[in-house]
């Protein structure tokens, strides 16, 4: 299938990059790396796994603390949609290295510069942007978009370096957020960690959630509500009033690390991985926790209602992964530099530079295959196997895709 790459305009005559290769497209906006649309072939078009929510400005203006502060509270949400990149801090904001840095820092906050856009024949669709002179200012950022010939697969890479004179401790994450048409009642939530907590309080959650804070748990179907009882974590509920955050360490002996959601009534999956931290090289980034944010309701304040005390209108779903200390922010990791055994920050000495290397994929499957949900993925050399849940009907589904990231570094290192 051919491979597409061109710049666009997208909601609000926001500047972009659109990248296909027939199996999948991929919208990236400069406005914080946002990506409002990853959509998979179905039928004569493409159905969009990604959120878009309702009160994404299309005005066309940009943000104006004035203007725009008092319904969004923030440049995040007025530009927010789908995936974003999450450096030097994931969560949020707060104060570190002697500067203030926002919600989800400044990576889903500012402009990426667009440096090349085009296609390598028969190799790939790409997309090279970078961002500089945000705070703290030591810090540069460089990040690849790709898709590659028949793979079903959004692959980035993010190159973080440290230009100053002394180390420096953050955060990274990936804030996958699948909304409707993909998300549903119904769908099936998995991920690669194997026990769980909740935030502790106070926390933002407190208002509008329904598990119990501060608590373990081993079993995503058996987590622990402020009654006493128990809920289901994977199953998602649909609008219910609530919205919770959880974290879960990916195991230290993991060579992959996953998150995935299952739509049954589509047959169709999102699954996200990155090399575990029994796989990644020095150089690289480890995301050491599978995160969710379940919003299923429960925000009665703008701009997820519309209007203050109203309705919440936001349902969403997000699948982030990350290495950090729940979403709390850098100012907490790092006085919370471990959490359930695993690290919530990584070190980039003076002059250093670290990848992070991630893919999305997102495809129909097999009739049955993973309709209970998937219990494991496992890389090979010719991509990813995905395991289904023991059920009736259930399999496993092979995709095409580079699992371990070797032809992603090869041509990252092309690109230039």
């Amino acid at each position: 299938m051919e491979l597409e790459a061109r710049r666009i305009r997208e909601i609000g005559n926001r500047s972009a990059t659109l990248l296909s290769n027939g199996l999948v497209r991929l919208v990236v906006a400069d406005d914080g790396g946002m990506i409002p649309e990853l959509g998979y072939r179905r039928e004569n078009g493409y159905l969009n796994t990604h959120w878009v929510p309702h009160f994404r400005s299309n005005s066309g203006r940009p943000y104006s603390r004035g203007a725009h502060g008092g319904y969004w509270g923030g440049s995040l949400l007025y530009g927010i949609a789908g995936n974003f990149p999450c450096l030097p801090t994931f969560g949020a904001p707060g104060k570190a290295y002697g500067v203030d840095l926002p919600v989800h820092g400044p990576t889903a906050n500012e402009w990426w510069r667009l440096e090349k856009v085009g296609v390598l024949p028969n190799r790939a669709a790409y997309a090279v942007t970078s961002m500089t002179g945000v705070r703290p200012r030591d810090l540069s950022y460089r990040k690849w978009d790709l898709l590659l010939p028949d793979h079903p697969v959004h692959y980035t890479v993010i190159k973080v370096r440290n230009n100053g004179k002394t180390s420096y401790r953050i955060n990274a994450a990936w804030h996958n957020t699948v909304g409707s048409p993909f998300l549903e009642k119904g769908c099936l939530i998995d991920l690669s960690a194997e026990r769980y907590g909740t935030v502790p309080s106070p926390n933002e959650f407190d208002p509008t959630g329904r598990l119990a804070a501060g608590v373990e748990f081993g079993d995503l179907s058996k987590a622990p509500l402020r009654t006493g009882k128990k809920v289901d974590l994977r199953v998602v509920p649909g609008m219910i009033g609530y919205t919770d955050f959880i974290t879960g360490p990916v195991p230290n002996v993991a060579k992959i690390g996953w998150s995935s959601v299952v739509n049954p009534n589509l047959g169709a999956l999102y699954l996200c991985f990155f090399k575990g931290p029994a796989a990644a090289a020095k150089e690289e980034i480890t995301l050491t926790f599978n995160d969710l944010w379940m919003q299923y309701g429960g925000r009665t304040f703008t701009p997820w209602a519309g209007y203050p005390g109203g309705t919440d209108l936001t349902f969403c779903l997000g699948t982030e992964n990350a290495i950090g200390a729940y979403a709390n922010g850098l100012e907490y990791s790092l006085s919370h530099p471990e959490l359930l055994g695993s690290p919530t920050v990584v070190e980039l000495a003076p002059g250093e530079e670290k990848s992070l290397l991630y893919g999305t994929l997102v495809a129909e499957y097999g009739k049955g295959s993973l309709g209970a949900g998937v219990e494991q993925v496992d890389a090979t050399k010719a991509g990813l196997v995905v395991v289904g849940r023991k059920a009736t009907g259930s399999g496993k589904q092979s995709f095409k895709a580079d699992a371990g990231f070797t032809e992603t570094a090869k041509l990252v290192a092309e690109l230039g």
